[in-house]
This record gives C-alpha cells, structure tokens and sequence, in this order.
C-alpha cells in the first residue's frame, strides 16, 4: 500500500506553528500546506513508519457507550472520549469530557486516573486548551461553541479532541451542534478517523454531520450518540462512503490498514 506524503514551502506551515512548549501536530502539518504542495508516493517502511515492526503500530478501538471510545495506543496508553465514569474494568490514562449533559462528563472521576480533560473552561475564562502528551499518544483540542437549554450559543462549551498516535490522526466531535468554520477545519487538519454523533436532534442534523464527514475526508467513520432514530437515516447522508457492520465493539487499526475509500464502521451497540 502506498501512502501520500505531501510537501510545501516552509511559509505555508505558520498557520498550524505550535505554541511554545507545544509538540507540533502532525495532522496539522500536513492539512495547513492545501493547496501549495507536491505530492510524493512512498510505502510505509520507506517513511520510516514500520522499522519491521508492524504490530506495534497498532491502536485498538473499543465502543464502550453512547459518546465514550476506548483507545489503546501501541505501548499501552489508554484514552477515554466524552468519559461519564465509566470506560472498562481498566482505568484509562487520559480521558475527556463534555459539558452537555451528565452522559458526556462526570464530576467524580476516579482520582488514579493522571490526566482529566474538560472541553470547556470550568473558569468560565475564554477556552480551555489542552496539548498533552503521555506516552506514545499526543491529545489536543479545538474548541466549538455548544448550546444550552434556554438555546443561546455558548462559546467554546464544547471541544473537538484529537488524538495523534501511531501516525494515526483520531477525532472525536463531542457535542457538536453547529457546522463549522474553516478556521476550525484548519486547526483541525486532517483526521483519519472521525467519531461523529449522529442522534440528529440534540447535536447538529445528520445532513451536517455527513457534509463535516466528507469535508475531512476520514477514511473511518465511526457513528456514536445514537438514540432511537435508525442508523440508516445518518447512512443516507453519506452514500458515496463504504459501510461495514462489525460484529465486535472493538477493532484494530493502522496506517497501512486504513480502507482506500471512506468507510463508516458501525459497531454493536451504536
């Protein structure tokens, strides 16, 4: 499998520039270059990915519920999405919250668990930024305005968390519920994988979040936040995406497994 590799002139990466003591973001860096860049073509172990080792560049994905992925990175990082309390048997090294509801957060997370990350400010002082790395698994944010329950717009309530791991680029929309901006799209960057809810009512329509999906070209979409609506009426907002209905809430993952067409992946239980 050949992968692509893209290149720019050095002017053309000030927009995605870390802040100082910021690891720079590999999805960024190559999303920022659009349009000026050069395409290349090289296979996984001449990018130097692999060293013969495939196996440990491997991440597992499990469904835990409603909002909430497990990933597991190569050397054993464990990172929970949108965590309420509870996301295995295990503790996860890193989770991350959202403020919309108590299915999303949880006020008492277990003291054990290093690194707790809110997508909001609990200060309630412009956004909450977060750039951490633990292990072999870098997790940042983009912050998203949310809507409360009188239905005013609340800046930066809501965060967009990626989790750069294994030359993987993983995000996890949160509680989305707006569509969003091309400045948000640039510090995103690229995503090779895209959790997205896709309930239609309580966070943004399932035509928007089909139109989010095919802008980031994902190659894996992962549905979540479902309630009782059918999958299938998210599934029709993306016809030109592959579907696989899995028969396990977990699977494994890699650069060079990455299907070649966007593909949603529909776990039990969503």
């Amino acid at each position: 499998m050949l992968l692509a590799v893209l290149f720019g002139p050095a002017s053309s990466a000030s927009a995605q520039q870390a802040e100082p003591g910021e690891r720079p973001s590999q999805c960024r860096a190559i999303a920022s270059l659009l349009p000026s860049v050069t395409y290349a073509q090289f296979s996984p172990s001449e990018r130097g990915l692999f060293d013969g080792k495939p196996a440990e560049r491997t991440v597992t994905i499990t469904y835990i519920t409603h909002a909430t992925f497990l990933i597991e990175s190569p050397e054993g990082v464990r990172a929970a999405t949108d965590f309420a309390g509870y996301a295995g048997p295990v503790l996860p090294d890193i989770v991350t919250m959202n403020k919309a509801h108590s299915s999303h957060n949880t006020a008492f997370p277990d003291p054990a668990i290093r690194n707790v990350l809110t997508g909001w400010n609990p200060d309630g002082d412009g956004p909450i930024r977060h750039a951490i790395t633990v292990g072999d698994m870098y997790v940042r944010n983009v912050t998203t305005d949310i809507r409360s329950w009188g239905g005013a717009m609340e800046a930066d309530g809501n965060s967009i968390f990626i989790f750069e791991v294994a030359g993987l680029c993983i995000g996890h929309l949160g509680h989305l519920h707006h569509m969003l901006t091309d400045e948000n799209f640039a510090a995103i960057g690229r995503l090779d994988i895209l959790m997205v809810p896709v309930d239609g009512g309580m966070t943004m329509s399932q035509e928007g979040m089909g139109e989010i999906a095919e802008r980031l070209q994902s190659r894996i979409i992962l549905p979540m936040h479902r309630f009782r609506g059918p999958i299938d009426r998210f599934l029709s907002k993306v016809p030109d995406f592959d579907v696989e209905w899995r028969g396990s809430d977990s699977f494994k993952v890699s650069v060079t497994s990455l299907p070649d067409r966007p593909t949603v992946i529909v776990l039990p239980g969503v």
